[in-house]
């Protein structure tokens, strides 16, 4: 078995013009072609456990006392 020559043929190759496009009538090389996975992605679940409701009822809490040292400071005012 022959290896193939690390570069390819020059012949084969578009030319470049100064401004690093190719000139009208020669094929510009084309992007490499991927697929995606055939595994089907896992829906994601509900990221509602018991530390995210615990945080939750306490940014709550906190905006709740604010509010309400903010209305008790405006009607001392």
């Amino acid at each position: 078995m022959t290896a193939l020559p690390p570069d390819p043929d020059p012949m084969d190759t578009p030319s470049e013009e100064r401004a690093g496009g190719v000139p009208p009538g020669e094929i510009s090389p084309q992007s490499a072609q991927t697929s995606a996975s055939k595994n089907a992605d896992h829906v994601a679940g509900r990221n509602l456990n018991p530390r995210a409701i615990i945080g939750v009822v306490a940014v709550l809490l906190f905006v709740l006392i604010f509010a309400a040292v903010a209305v008790g400071v405006i009607i001392q005012m």
